[in-house]
């Protein structure tokens, strides 16, 4: 058991509309009596015990995969997710497509070193006539999500898109639209809902409501600069939609999430301070901003705000939300070349027993990718389609998170506060 709780520490919830799974909650309300074992296997199952027979594997024998996913891009995402089907096991790549040689040839060496040959697709189409293919990830540039995912409309696969949806409100929109009518399954790749400190904050403030009643929100992010991309579409503005939606709707998912609630009006301000000043590719200069500030007012009431920072050595997230009876901290930090430092403390004063956890995932887990939360979010996505439920993040979720990011780039273009409805309406009417 020790085993298992150090793989599968992680609480669940259900607040408001908005919904997150749990390894030991649905198993507790599923009654999936095997889930201990197959926990326990997956710390057996990397090499040691190749030795064996095939008929000598208990412990050691992978779980049979019972789905085929199909990974559209091989880039940094792309070869994560690849990454973790293969760990968590219960599904296997069917193949991968990318217009991108090097890409594609990264990946398939990355796949070989865990013991997995990867085919190629040699488009989309290819993929809708597979029928070993269950599930599709789109994991291609943000300003392709909306064209990828027209095609895939309707095919009656699931569909898994990475975040953002779309770098611009009305794309958005179309994207949410057509999940919504979609014929399958759909997911939302906004996996820092399953980081070992955020399920201790969720659990805490949202599951057990421990500080009462939520009344402020914010968070940080101050980390190293974009890294490279191919084509280097992530230094520009017009394939991003801006810094605050390429890179931070994960925090304003988040923040929208303590919340409970929708953002009214927002305020920010930002610059591009030091990051690729001198930087120009086929001609043309970067034009992402490297720091912000942005503020919040949500329709419930509730003050949030959010620090950005990218031109710092190492990585910090925080964490802090405050309610009537209390305030959770949670925190993930890291210098350049050091290992993460995980903490959440929760201050209770005399309405209960404050303290201070550092949780974390399991070594193996937490080195896959995002700290192990992609790890987790393919576990939740891989039980979905097991049970035919659908536990989120939802289209709607990532909408809001774009919005509020598109609604903060504005503002700074601006240099005022931004009416949140009034900006939709004007976006939606552009198209």
């Amino acid at each position: 058991m020790a085993i298992i709780l150090d793989m599968e520490i992680i609480n669940g919830f259900s607040c408001d509309n908005i919904s997150l799974w749990s390894a030991v909650g649905k198993r507790a309300v599923m009654g999936e009596e095997d889930k201990d074992e197959i926990s326990t296997r997956r710390v057996f199952t990397r090499g040691a015990f190749d030795y064996l027979p095939d008929g000598d594997r208990y412990l050691s024998r992978a779980p049979e995969p019972q789905f085929g996913f199909a990974v559209i891009g091989c880039g940094n995402m792309g070869q994560e997710h690849i990454r973790n089907t293969i760990l968590e096991g219960r599904a296997r790549v069917t193949g991968v497509y990318d217009p991108a040689p090097k890409s594609v040839q990264f990946a398939q060496r990355s796949a070989a070193k865990m013991g997995v040959e990867l085919p190629v697709y040699e488009d989309v189409g290819e993929i809708l006539q597979d029928t070993a293919v269950d599930a599709v990830f789109i994991c291609s540039p943000n300003f392709t999500h909306l064209p990828v995912l027209r095609e895939l409309a309707g095919c009656g696969k699931a569909i898994f898109i990475e975040k953002p949806i779309a770098t611009t409100v009305a794309d958005a929109v179309e994207v949410c639209s057509l999940l919504d009518a979609h014929n399958a399954l759909t997911r939302i790749g906004l996996q820092y809902r399953y980081k070992a400190v955020y399920q201790e904050a969720i659990a805490e403030v949202l599951q057990q409501q421990s500080i009462g009643r939520v009344h402020s929100v914010s968070m940080v992010e101050h980390r190293f600069p974009f890294l490279d991309k191919v084509d280097q579409w992530n230094k520009f503005n017009k394939f991003t939609g801006g810094t605050l939606i390429e890179k931070c709707c994960h925090y304003f998912d988040l923040l929208n999430l303590f919340a409970g609630s929708r953002p009214r009006r927002v305020f920010a301000n930002g610059a591009q301070a030091v990051n690729f000043k001198s930087f120009e590719y086929r001609g043309e200069g970067a034009d992402g901003l490297d720091q912000a500030s942005v503020l919040i007012e949500y329709e419930n009431g509730v003050q949030g705000n959010f620090n950005l920072c990218m031109f710092v050595p190492g990585s910090v997230e925080e964490l802090t939300v405050c309610g009537d009876r209390g305030r959770l901290f949670a925190s993930e930090s890291a210098r350049l070349g050091e290992e993460t430092r995980n903490q959440v403390d929760v201050w209770l004063g005399d309405h209960g027993t404050s303290r201070s956890v550092q949780p974390h995932y399991a070594p193996h887990i937490h080195r896959a990718g995002h700290h192990g939360s992609t790890f987790y979010e393919h576990v939740a996505f891989v039980d979905d389609l097991l049970s035919g439920s659908n536990s989120g993040p939802s289209g709607e979720d990532a909408l809001w998170s774009v919005v509020t990011g598109a609604a903060a780039q504005a503002s700074i273009e601006q240099g005022q506060p931004v009416e949140v409805k009034q900006f939709m309406d004007k976006e939606l009417c552009r198209t």
